[in-house]
């Protein structure tokens, strides 16, 4: 099944308030080329000097999401036109987001990442670290970025029960913080979880947005 199929039919089975981010990290362009001529528009990178690349080669209409774990000293390569950084993993990293934005003359949007799985390898956020950050004073004053929800990456387990008990704890701080600090931010509206592998656990739980690759373009090309 070529590209086209498979997106129509992640199309068809996601429901209307999912957003897909294909993710094209490794991909060359022409793959790339093929899901925006099908009228796709979110695609996913992990590394900021491919997405610097691809972006400047590629249609200024794609909306490009920083999906990687992001250096602090990098993220001035991708500030002038990132459409969601996803991993935002420290008060440090959100202050350098903010300089480049205020430099850029724009807003830009963010992702908190919450650690949910049990692997000490994934990056993020405790919920107490969660809560510290968005309750300084730090915070409060960055006026060019755009808490537009949380993220988190379930363990890479076939245990499928635990995979869905991460995702519940991710919908739970996400509804606790619509409900609390975010609760007159109506853009506060993303719950991003779910790739290739569990993505259909993760819209069941409350994702709004997955990360998929592989089925869309194959195996990663290492």
């Amino acid at each position: 099944m070529g590209i086209v199929k498979k997106l129509q039919s992640l199309y068809q089975e996601l429901p209307a308030h999912v957003t897909l981010v294909a993710v094209s990290k490794t991909k060359p362009d022409e793959m790339i080329m093929e899901a925006y001529h099908a009228g796709h528009r979110d695609f996913g990178e992990n590394k900021v000097q491919d997405l610097a690349a691809k972006q400047e080669r590629l249609p200024a209409d794609i909306r490009w999401h920083m999906i990687g774990h992001l250096q602090s000293n990098k993220v001035k390569y991708i500030a002038p036109f990132v459409h969601l950084i996803h991993g935002v993993d420290s008060l440090k990293l959100l202050g350098i987001i903010n300089k480049e934005a205020i430099r850029n003359n724009r807003i830009i949007d963010c992702l908190l990442q919450v650690r949910i799985a049990k692997e000490e390898t994934k990056f993020g956020l405790t919920e107490e670290e969660l809560m510290q950050l968005l309750q300084s004073d730090s915070f409060r004053e960055m006026k060019n970025i755009r808490i537009r929800g949380v993220m988190g990456m379930a363990t890479y387990t076939e245990n499928s029960d635990q995979i869905r008990e991460e995702f519940r704890l991710l919908k739970r701080i996400f509804e606790m913080l619509r409900g609390s600090l975010f609760s007159e931010q109506p853009f506060f509206d993303q719950l991003s979880c779910g790739m290739s592998g569990d993505y259909r656990l993760a819209i069941e739980e409350g994702s709004t947005m997955v990360r998929i690759g592989s089925l869309i373009f194959g195996a990663r090309n290492y």
